[in-house]
């Protein structure tokens, strides 16, 4: 099975994509994984990236947003590796997993079902779960339905309720699918894009930039990520009410907030905080959506959260 579906040139391992020497974040690389998950037109590759022990029953599942990929979470995976299996999903479409053959198939119960195997490939009964926008909408599902797995929940700047303008600012670039002659001009876009990211450092920066692009055979540079996984955003790109499902979570769950986000309103925080599992809600002053999770001042919370005892 070929390791993608796009013309996008990761490496010769399909793991890697290949980029002039920068100064990079002191990071080791993850195991790299994969299993089958069953699709509405088939079974298709998904990749994920693992830390930690490989018997190791805690288990952490790490869900990225949108257009991302798991290897957002190198920073986490490594932090908690120590104490738990990491398992960080590049969601179908995106980083090295295949691309779906219908557009129309990038929705949640695609997502939930490939998310659903992970799960039971890890052979754990009790999941922890790191979910940035999208991947906290996925984590907010299956953390609301009965007997769930799911026993402790992270949700990175995402809720109930998601602002129509932070929509219509994705939608602007999503499914683009530009491509440019030469690595540092595509690395000044994505830093474009992506600004809402907040103050990062170069090292930072290199690190998102390099995870996210990937080379065409003539030599130009692109995301990677299927343009098709636009096609059903744009087509319904809110959610429904999503207030039924925040009330029927019952595990510890913490919700991180950029404190200029655009997609989650510091209302519809508060309300988060107050209802449902009531959780505590941090706020990240000077960044928009999303916290990357790159720093010790976001990592350390959540690491911290993940590692109590209930």
């Amino acid at each position: 099975m070929p390791c993608h579906h796009s013309a996008l040139r990761i490496s010769d391992n399909c793991l890697e994509t290949p980029v002039p020497h920068r100064t990079l974040l002191t990071l080791g690389a993850p195991r790299t994984r994969h299993l089958d998950a069953l699709t509405p037109h088939g079974f298709s590759r998904v990749i994920y990236h693992e830390w930690g022990v490989p018997n190791n029953p805690r288990v952490l599942v790490c869900v990225h947003g949108l257009s991302r990929s798991g290897r957002d979470f190198d920073v986490i995976g490594e932090a908690m590796a120590a104490t738990h299996r990491v398992l960080a999903v590049d969601l179908p479409g995106r980083g090295a997993s295949d691309w779906l053959a219908d557009p129309a198939d990038y929705v949640f119960p695609t997502y939930l079902g490939a998310l659903t195997a992970l799960i039971a490939r890890s052979d754990a009964s009790d999941i922890a779960w790191v979910g940035t926008s999208l991947g906290g909408l996925l984590g907010m599902v299956l953390a609301a339905q009965p007997e769930t797995p799911i026993t402790r929940l992270v949700v990175n700047d995402v809720g109930p309720v998601i602002e129509p303008e932070s929509l219509a600012r994705i939608g602007n670039y999503v499914g683009q699918a530009p491509t440019f002659a030469d690595y540092a001009t595509i690395a000044a876009y994505v830093r474009e894009i992506s600004a809402p990211f907040g103050p990062l450092s170069d090292a930072q920066w290199d690190h998102l930039v390099r995870t996210s692009v990937g080379q065409h055979p003539d030599g130009r540079w692109g995301m990677l990520y299927d343009p098709g996984i636009a096609v059903p955003f744009r087509a319904a790109p809110a959610p429904p009410d999503l207030w039924p499902i925040w009330d029927a979570i019952a595990c510890p769950t913490l919700v991180l907030r950029g404190g200029d986000s655009d997609l989650l309103s510091a209302a519809t925080a508060t309300a988060m905080g107050e209802r449902g599992p009531k959780p505590r809600v941090i706020t990240f002053k000077g960044v928009g959506h999303a916290p990357m999770l790159l720093g010790q001042d976001q990592v350390g919370p959540v690491c911290q959260f993940l590692r109590a005892v209930s």
